[in-house]
């Protein structure tokens, strides 16, 4: 399995328009961050998880050539509004790109993006098949995905688990069952968005508590905020097995 975090900002991404902070003015690459997506190679398998607002600047910088289907963690508009930038992919591979989503995130997208759905389309519109998945195992081409569902304040949120590795965004709590899905992997990604509280999201201290719980081998923060401060700065506060992500970063299990 190839891990790519391809944005790891959160929904203003990393400098904020206007801002004139350290971490804004930081000329440190890790410190810029775009909307937070993640990359997956599996068994040959290309996955993207949350097409947001950079998607395209994503695929280019990673060089992305092949896109077999899209997994949305929910529906707020930082990990959905790249959608149709799937276009090129479309012609590419000349086929559907399979979509992957609760029932409330495909009715989003059909929403938002009512213009793929008409029942006469523009030439060139993005062509998606919808894939509704609830809080239980599916598979992609023979590769089981286990969705650990998550709270977002009010809004649940899917997370999932692809065998020794998990990935978890936009969560400020897990109840004890969907815990007990998470325990055993031994990479685990989790959003951490700043120091101080915040109604819908982990902190810095509530994420590496979860950490502690689950216990895995290695750790990665994500969906990071300004004003949490600098890659730097926070890599100094935190335990040896845990890491903030950053942009391009890539992994292998």
């Amino acid at each position: 399995m190839k891990i790519k975090f391809l944005g790891t900002g959160t929904s203003q991404g990393v400098p904020v328009i206007g801002c004139n902070c350290n971490v804004c003015t930081s000329l440190d690459f890790r410190n810029k961050r775009l909307r937070t997506s993640l990359h997956l190679e599996i068994n040959g398998l290309s996955i993207v998880i949350d097409t947001g607002p950079d998607f395209r600047t994503q695929m280019l910088r990673e060089a992305v050539t092949h896109l077999d289907a899209v997994l949305f963690t929910h529906e707020h508009k930082d990990h959905t509004a790249g959608l149709d930038d799937i276009r090129p992919f479309n012609f590419k591979q000349q086929m559907d790109i399979p979509l992957y989503g609760t029932v409330q995130v495909l009715e989003q997208i059909k929403s938002e993006f009512s213009y793929i759905f008409a029942k006469t389309k523009y030439p060139g519109v993005p062509r998606v098949l919808l894939n509704e998945i609830s809080n239980t195992p599916f598979e992609i081409q023979g590769n089981k995905i286990n969705p650990i569902q998550v709270m977002h304040h009010k809004l649940p949120v899917f997370g999932y688990r692809f065998g020794n590795f998990t990935y978890i965004t936009d969560a400020n709590y897990i109840s004890p069952e969907e815990i007990e899905k998470i325990k055993g992997s031994k990479v685990l990604v989790i959003n951490a968005l700043q120091i101080k509280p915040h109604i819908s999201h982990f902190t810095l201290s509530e994420a590496l508590e979860l950490i502690s719980i689950i216990a895995p081998e290695k750790a990665y923060l994500t969906h990071i905020s300004h004003t949490m401060g600098t890659h730097q700065e926070v890599t100094e506060q935190l335990p040896r097995n845990v890491e903030i992500a950053y942009d391009g970063l890539k992994i292998q299990l």
